[in-house]
């Protein structure tokens, strides 16, 4: 578990196993080493990202909003990128997260179950469906008046 960075969390864990006075001394990690870092790194990249678009997380103290997840989805974007991954292989589990969490807000918020948690823009959600090559007429109808 290493938090809301979890690219910190590899940084640190390689310092620790190579070059910490106070850690192993492992040296130069093979490949194989490296990318059992690196799946741990991207598989808690997803749990956030995951987080903040699950509905049932919207009363809890974990929960950040869709505006997080859209920046926990760009790090992870970042630091693939960075480790030289094609990481589109989670874009259709972010897309189907998106609009399930919106359909749900939407049914909540007409229903007077609850108020609205979603706290980013129109733009900014529309960015992210295009980014994830969701298209906008899929997302549920009305999701735009939940939006700040």
């Amino acid at each position: 578990d290493s938090g809301e960075i979890p690219e910190i969390a590899y940084h640190a864990t390689l310092y620790y196993l190579t070059k910490d006075e106070n850690g192993p001394g492992l040296g130069v990690l093979n490949e194989e080493e490296l990318a059992l870092l690196q799946e741990a790194a991207l598989e808690r990249y997803q749990e956030i990202v995951l987080r903040d678009l699950d509905p049932d997380n919207r009363d809890l103290g974990i929960y950040r909003g869709i505006r997080r997840s859209i920046y926990n989805w760009q790090r992870m974007q970042d630091f693939c990128g960075r480790l030289g991954r094609n990481c589109s292989f989670f874009k259709e589990t972010v897309a189907w997260a998106l609009s399930d969490f919106l359909a749900r807000e939407v049914d909540d918020v007409k229903n007077n179950r609850r108020a609205g948690s979603v706290n980013c823009s129109v733009e900014q959600i529309t960015a992210f469906a295009a980014v994830l090559d969701y298209p906008l007429e899929d997302l549920p109808a009305g999701w735009q008046q939940l939006c700040p």
